[in-house]
């Protein structure tokens, strides 16, 4: 059965799965602020999003000891880092990983792990007529582990965060949907080993195992693209709800800009090592 926060009277759907590289991941997370602000108003939202060759980071990434080697590191693979402002750990984004936030009003209150059980339940949902054997639980081994972690046959494929802003929750997982899962990991398996190098740290951070990841095509055994997917997330929602095609009104562009702002400010002390690097 399909868990009953989906069922929402009607859903806005805002697609930025293919604006490109001039769309950047501070525009995300500032969208999905400003969604959260407007849902009680506006009603709850799916926004499909995809940003290329960028490592987003946690709060606490940003404390690592030797940063400034680990964004060297970033940089020589083409990747950009950004830093997000909801919680979790560094994750992988690029062409094949489809993020998908669930901007839902919190009229009566919605309990942090019955956000994480709705969207479980649409991702089962999604892909129910090829497999039953999605799971949740945290993958030891995988970058960003958290106890809603989405597995098939112990190896993780996406990861889900929670964001709550002014009366809505978003909530958020990325979906490796093609490549390799694996080699993705890799990346953030080299980058902490650069970032902390055997220092002692506060916070105890994962220790990658990459063989714990891997993308849905491979888990599936079915092609698949971005599109594939986002399209089963719009046939489920539209079995309980109706579905509209909608941008940010007027008064949510007002606010993103704001929101924006608030990103720009996070992500300074990272644009100053990079800084740095390019002075070099």
């Amino acid at each position: 059965m399909i868990h009953p926060l989906l069922r929402q009277p009607s859903y806005r759907i805002i697609d930025q799965s293919s604006l490109g590289t001039m769309f950047q991941a501070e525009q995300s997370f500032a969208t999905d602020d400003t969604l959260c602000a407007s849902t009680q108003e506006r009603g709850a939202v799916l926004r499909a999003w995809v940003h290329t060759d960028t490592i987003v980071l946690g709060i606490q990434d940003a404390r690592l000891p030797h940063l400034k080697e680990g964004i060297r590191y970033l940089h020589e693979r083409g990747f950009r880092p950004v830093v997000r402002n909801s919680g979790g750990l560094a994750v992988v984004l690029d062409d094949d990983v489809l993020n998908l936030s669930l901007i839902l009003p919190e009229k009566d209150g919605i309990q942090i792990d019955s956000g994480y059980e709705a969207m479980t339940s649409l991702i089962q949902h999604m892909f129910q007529d090829v497999t039953n054997d999605i799971v949740p639980g945290e993958v030891v081994g995988s970058y960003c582990p958290g106890s809603f972690d989405l597995s098939i046959d112990s190896k993780k494929f996406a990861g889900i965060s929670q964001r709550r802003v002014r009366g809505g929750v978003a909530v958020q997982i990325y979906l490796s949907v093609r490549q390799s899962g694996s080699a993705r990991a890799e990346i953030i398996r080299n980058f902490y080993d650069l970032a902390i190098q055997g220092d002692e740290t506060k916070f105890t951070y994962p220790t990658i195992v990459p063989e714990t990841m891997a993308s849905l095509e491979d888990l599936l055994g079915i092609p698949l693209t971005v599109q594939d997917v986002l399209t089963r997330a719009y046939r489920v929602l539209s079995t309980v709800s109706s579905l509209q095609t909608a941008t940010l009104t007027a008064d949510e562009q007002t606010m993103f800009s704001s929101q924006l702002e608030r990103m720009w400010k996070r992500n300074e002390p990272l644009r100053d090592i990079e800084q740095q690097l390019a002075e070099e």
